[in-house]
C-alpha cells in the first residue's frame, strides 16, 4: 500500500512507515525552510511526484464546499490529490487537510495528534462590521477590515 506523507508527519517521524512512501515537490521546500536535518536522509528514500489536474479540481471543490479552501496550501491541496489519485492513506496532522481527506474519501491518519472527530464547516467573518461571507477573502466589502474564519453551526 502506498502512503502520501506531509510535512507535520515528517517533523515527527524517525522512520518511514513502509517500503512505498511518496510526497509531493512543496514537502521538500517546507521541510527545507525549516531546516529539518532529515530533509537529506528523506530525499535518499522518499518518492516524489504530483497529482493529475481531476485530482485537484475535486479536491479544490471539496474545499470550497467545507470553506477550508482558505485553510489549504497549494501543497496541502496537491498532497490530497495524490493521496485521492493513488487510492493511498495520507499521514497528517493538519485538521484542514484530515476534514477534506474525509470528504472526499481519502483515509488521513494522524501521526502526533487525535485527529478530528467529524467534518467541520467554515465561514468567515469581517473582523470589523460582521458581514459574512461564504469564502475567504482579502478584505470585506463593506469595511475593507480582513476576514477571520469561523465554524459552522
Amino acid at each position: 500500500m502506498t502512503v502520501v506523507l506531509d510535512s507535520s508527519a515528517l517533523f515527527e517521524m524517525q522512520d518511514l512507515p513502509g517500503e512505498d512512501c511518496v510526497t509531493v515537490p512543496g514537502v521538500w521546500v517546507e521541510l527545507k525552510r525549516h531546516r529539518d536535518p532529515r530533509v537529506t536522509y528523506w530525499e535518499g528514500i522518499l518518492r516524489t511526484s504530483s497529482p493529475g489536474q481531476d485530482a485537484m479540481e475535486t479536491v479544490k471543490k471539496a474545499a470550497e464546499r467545507s470553506g477550508d479552501s482558505g485553510r489549504l496550501s497549494e501543497t496541502d491541496t496537491e498532497l490530497l490529490a495524490l493521496a485521492l489519485e493513488l487510492d493511498s492513506v495520507l499521514l497528517s496532522d493538519d485538521y484542514s487537510m484530515q476534514n477534506i481527506a474525509r470528504l472526499i474519501g481519502v483515509e488521513c491518519v494522524p501521526v502526533a495528534t487525535k485527529g478530528i472527530k467529524k467534518v467541520w464547516k467554515w465561514a468567515y467573518r469581517c473582523k470589523g462590521c460582521g458581514k459574512m461571507y461564504a469564502a475567504d477573502k482579502a478584505e470585506c466589502d463593506v469595511c475593507g477590515h480582513g476576514l477571520k474564519s469561523i465554524r459552522k453551526r
